[in-house]
């Protein structure tokens, strides 16, 4: 099974050289064991563009689209064979960020 760790930040700023260095062991231990699918960064909201195409107008807001205290500053996926695994592989990925994480199963296509 594959599941989605998201990393939630406030904005307080980046990543410390400690959180940096902490979260380069965990992407290593994650690739040595297999178990990493996918890795990323997500830039500020402040960044996104909203875009909504449903009526074939193709309409276009900069920025969030909704104004939130907390906000997904990154993601791994990764795969486990149970949610007591992801939990675990989760708990680390919060302990190396130095931040709260969601876990949350990918669902199959």
């Amino acid at each position: 099974m594959q599941y989605v760790i998201s990393v939630l930040d406030n904005g307080t700023g980046t990543g410390t050289d400690e959180e940096m260095g902490a979260i380069d062991a965990f992407n290593d231990s994650l690739e040595a064991e297999g178990r990493l699918v996918f890795l990323g960064g997500l830039a500020e909201p402040r960044t996104a563009a909203v875009l909504d195409n449903r009526d074939g107008k193709g309409m276009v807001t900069d920025g969030p689209f909704v104004e939130l205290s907390e906000y997904v500053s990154g993601l791994w996926i990764v795969e486990a064979a149970d949610r007591e695994t992801a939990l675990r592989l989760a708990a680390a990925g919060s302990r190396a960020c130095n931040r709260k994480v969601e876990l949350r199963q990918l669902m199959s296509a």
